[in-house]
């Protein structure tokens, strides 16, 4: 017989699910009561089904990843979701601190909070809960979507140039994706993938450079709960400049919003009941975009990794951010009357694998994937002393520790590591494993330059990457984060314009201002020019870590922020 208390942390998690209040259910987990039939638990509405996953960089088993606790929003999106963090966050949507969605929406306490509700995410562990909503709601009223995203970030993928996740997304019954990071495997590799694949991956905005015509199916439309479903691709509109164009030298991307407002009108001509755009254009941009074309029910936005446990609503269109690596799978009902959204409700369900029976079939499939390189990623290199992650605005200690082992393996001066967003988290005490480092290096273009800068030039990188970030206008930012710096300190205003953000440029070692005319000897990896010379990153960072054995690196606080 089930006990009174039993029963009241039972109501309690299927209450918080239904209203869209997750707080009791963080409480039930506290109290140790967390399981996968609290996760799934929801009181649908409607018929339609739409399940959503983006950025999950091949993360094919369950890792940590902490959260930013820096977040800056400029311009109209200053102080409003999702640059928010930590305390500001809960506060927020209301989320209680010390639990399991505390645990997975921030950085708040995560050593400790990670250590008691474990690593999350997990492909098979994302395949059984994707199973369990069909069979609770029957496949016909089921649509699973994919933001992008999804076929880079890990050693094997890299190995297999995308071809494991494509074979996950397949296993997982996808019905449609759209793409950015997909693109540094080639444009022959892309399309050799997505020929084959049973889903469709959609892209209204990319042309041919030759003619203008479309490279990519820009929407399609599915029947499913009883509706005609029109999904609208958009892949991430800036790829040509933040990533190697010379891999992709006859498409062209961009934002397209009037292309994107004439997708929507033809999708409603032919009889769609709801327009969904699937999106890798950045939580900021679809915002805007949601605001100034008419006519989307719903934006599943990507690429800068955001998790929210409720929706935005922007006039009448929906707004779902997912988050990445796999750490969430959104659910969003949708009730259709007289072929249109009458109503909806929404569950951001956290992908916590302690929690979550793996899927005997995916699981067979990652052990099959990941069969070919089990000894390299294996391989252990050193221990981590200290929290080493990835995420926000500026230097995580992750990316600390890729900037010190160019510094010295490089014999340079300055280090400069791209504002990559993806790549896990590991714990004090945590091996460092060659799988850890290549989780946060595995691209296509990783070759470890060494050259000299001037110290404008140094300051002319900065200050273009952070117009890319801090432009206050959506529409002109890339939505990455600053690029990261090793043996310099320096200040940033956000609120000033592009030129004058970067000042107080300094040399660490020596203490000495950086002087305009002078050169310096520096470092850097992932150039989007053809033909870079160099070693690849992971092969430094690793040989690095085996030199330092223990690394122990503590939050710097030599990037001094104004203006935010």
């Amino acid at each position: 017989m089930i006990s009174r208390r039993d029963f009241v942390i039972a109501a309690m998690a299927a209450g918080a699910l239904a209203s869209g209040d997750r707080g009791a259910f963080a409480q039930a987990a506290r109290l140790g009561k967390m399981m996968q039939d609290d996760i799934l638990r929801f009181d649908p509405v409607g018929t339609l089904t739409i399940l959503h996953t983006t950025d999950l960089h091949a993360q094919l088993e369950p890792i940590y990843f902490r959260e930013p606790s820096l977040n800056i929003g400029v311009g109209e999106a200053r102080g409003l979701p999702p640059h928010l963090v930590d305390e500001a966050f809960l506060a927020y949507f209301k989320v209680p601190a010390g639990g399991a969605d505390a645990y997975s929406l921030t950085s708040l306490d995560f050593d400790a909070l990670a250590r008691t509700y474990g690593r999350m995410g997990g492909v098979d562990r994302l395949a059984t809960l994707v199973k369990a909503i069909r069979a609770s709601r029957g496949a016909g009223n089921v649509l699973l979507l994919d933001g992008g995203d999804g076929l880079q970030g890990s050693w094997s993928s890299l190995q297999s140039r995308g071809g494991d996740m494509a074979r996950v997304f397949a296993a997982l019954g996808a019905d449609a994706m759209v793409g950015h990071f997909e693109f540094t495997y080639g444009a022959d590799r892309v399309k050799e993938i997505m020929d084959a694949a049973p889903y469709a991956f959609l892209a209204q905005n990319i042309r041919s450079l030759e003619w203008q015509e479309p490279v990519f199916e820009g929407r399609k439309m599915f029947e499913r709960g009883g509706a005609k479903v029109t999904v609208i691709g958009q892949a991430f509109p800036r790829t040509p400049i933040s990533n190697p164009r010379w891999m992709i030298p006859d498409w062209e991307f961009g934002l397209r919003e009037e292309d994107m407002q004439k997708q929507v009108e033809a999708a409603r001509a032919e009889g769609a009941d709801v327009v969904v755009l699937l999106s890798h254009n950045g939580f900021d941009v679809d915002r805007k975009l949601a605001a100034r074309v008419k006519g989307i029910d719903v934006i599943l936005t990507g690429h800068t990794h955001d998790a929210m446990p409720k929706p935005i609503l922007v006039g009448s269109t929906i707004l779902i951010a997912t988050g990445s690596h796999g750490k969430f799978l959104s659910r969003l009902d949708l009730e259709i009357k007289d072929r249109k959204v009458a109503g909806f409700r929404y569950g951001l369900l956290p992908v916590l694998s302690d929690a979550i029976a793996p899927d005997p079939e995916m699981a067979a499939l990652v052990r099959e994937l990941r069969a070919p390189y089990a000894a390299d990623l294996a391989r252990v290199a050193g221990h981590a002393e200290s929290l080493l992650y990835r995420r926000g605005n500026f230097n995580g200690t992750f990316d600390d520790m890729i900037c010190q082992a160019m510094l010295a393996e490089r014999d340079a001066e300055i280090a400069l590591s791209p504002g990559f967003r993806w790549g896990g988290t590991l714990l004090p005490g945590d091996p460092i494993t060659f799988e850890a480092i290549a989780n946060a290096t595995a691209i296509t273009y990783p070759a470890c330059y060494r050259n000299t800068m001037t110290g404008q030039q140094l300051k002319d990188v900065l200050e273009d990457v952070a117009d890319n970030i801090f432009n206050p206008d959506p529409y002109f930012q890339g939505g990455g984060d600053m690029v990261r710096v090793g043996g310099m300190g320096y200040a940033i205003d956000v609120s000033q314009p592009v030129g004058r953000r970067i000042s107080d440029m300094v040399h660490l070692k020596s203490g000495k201002p950086i002087e305009a005319s002078k050169s310096y000897a520096v470092a850097g990896w992932a150039s989007v020019n053809q033909g870079v010379e160099g070693p690849p990153i992971w092969e430094l960072v690793e040989k690095h870590v085996a030199a330092t054995k223990a690394v122990k690196i503590e939050p710097t606080s030599f990037v001094k922020v104004t203006g935010a």
